[in-house]
């Protein structure tokens, strides 16, 4: 009997985190220039208000391939080798929402779920009965809904919104990883320079052992 109330109990504790799982909507993200593109143009409409991006630098993205007249526009008299800080000072953010809004730099990474969890939190805002908004992903958020999903009356509108979003996590997938692509490709180049010399390490080794036999 004990056991089964220990169990009982566990599974209380336990099942509200797999509905909370059951809520993220599973996503392939796009790090293409065009994606990534479209996502920086939406992040800093939407969110470079309040939220910074310490480990992205402007540079980056003109490395990537994003257009530069963009950029120009994103950093105004920031240089190229500055950091994508948000535009609200951390008092500012203190008085409007009592904290400061998070570094998005490695959120795709922190949170549990990544990118799926990042896009469901972004198309999960919704009103109460109450006409309040919430989150159905992270109830107790403070951020404003900030694509505008819990005004989205029609299928037309939520889409929008859902392209949005999709546009925002892949971007900050990228950013998390920035260099992920150069990686790569040099990790290909090392892996023939090793498969080759690895061959003329064998070659040279027969050679030696013909002479001693």
């Amino acid at each position: 009997m004990n056991k089964f109330i220990a169990v009982l109990v566990l599974h209380c504790f336990i099942s509200p985190a797999w509905a909370e799982e059951a809520k993220l909507e599973k996503i392939q993200v796009d790090t293409s220039v065009l994606a990534v593109e479209r996502g920086v143009d939406t992040f800093m409409n939407a969110c470079h208000g309040c939220h910074s991006l310490k480990y992205v630098h402007y540079r980056d993205l003109a490395g990537f391939g994003v257009n530069k007249d963009k950029i120009s526009a994103w950093r105004g008299d920031s240089t190229l080798d500055a950091a994508m800080t948000s535009l609200m000072s951390d008092d500012a953010a203190m008085q409007s929402f009592g904290k400061i809004p998070p570094d998005l730099s490695m959120m795709t990474k922190a949170r549990e779920g990544g990118n799926s969890y990042l896009y469901s939190y972004l198309i999960g805002y919704y009103l109460t009965p109450e006409g309040m908004t919430s989150n159905h992903v992270f109830p107790e958020t403070k951020m404003p809904d900030a694509l505008g999903m819990s005004g989205a009356t029609d299928p037309a509108q939520r889409s929008e919104v859902q392209a949005k979003a999709h546009d925002i996590v892949s971007f900050l997938s990228w950013a998390a990883d920035p260099h992920e692509a150069e990686r790569l490709t040099l990790g290909y180049y090392v892996i023939g320079y090793l498969i080759i010399l690895t061959l003329l390490l064998y070659n040279v080794m027969l050679a030696v052992w013909s002479k001693i036999k």
